[in-house]
């Protein structure tokens, strides 16, 4: 026969204590849960959808072309959005193609909205000089575009976002139930 022992009122509190401080740790430090608000990331990321966001991973590992990340736009504001130019990056756009240092990029997460499109472009041509009179990304410096090209404000507006002002990777997407999608 087995022993059980109860717990004294002191040893739940101090068990629970110690959840608390680990979570709120891990939060802190390692992961962070955004809304997103607004359809600058459609049809990717949609109004209302909950996010985890890796605080750590991009450091470990890094940055990779076409990551979607959340950063710090403004000192109120974070925004989501997927990298396109890395540091050193010739960025172009010409009849709705991507060009990255002259090689064409098919982007797979635009072809949603590209199909139901005639006649028309998504992304209007542009080169990084057109909007920034720098011909490539910045050191410590990336480019970034949201997925709804004509609705989003991005670096096409404000310029390159500084490496340090990134919060992490997105890697979740746990609301709304149907769509849970830990890949992007």
């Amino acid at each position: 026969m087995e022993d059980i022992k109860k717990y004294s009122g002191y040893e739940w509190i101090k068990t629970i204590g110690i959840a608390i401080v680990l979570a709120v740790f891990f939060r802190t430090f390692f992961f962070s849960s955004y809304v997103v608000d607004g359809e600058s990331m459609l049809p990717t990321l949609e109004d209302g959808n909950l996010l985890i966001v890796n605080k750590i991973g991009y450091e470990i590992g890094e940055l990779k072309r076409f990551d979607v990340i959340v950063f710090h736009a403004t000192s109120e504001d974070d925004f989501v959005k997927r990298i396109i130019g890395l540091p050193g990056d010739k960025i172009e756009y010409k009849n709705d193609v991507l060009y990255i240092n002259g090689q064409a990029y098919e982007e797979e997460y635009l072809k949603q909205y590209k199909s139901g499109m005639i006649e028309q472009r998504l992304t209007e041509d542009f080169t990084l000089f057109d909007l920034t009179g720098i011909e490539t990304v910045p050191e410590g410096h990336i480019f970034v575009l949201g997925d709804n090209r004509k609705g989003s404000f991005d670096s096409r507006q404000f310029g390159f976002v500084p490496m340090e002002k990134i919060v992490g990777k997105v890697n979740l997407r746990y609301w709304p139930m149907d769509e849970i999608n830990i890949k992007f």
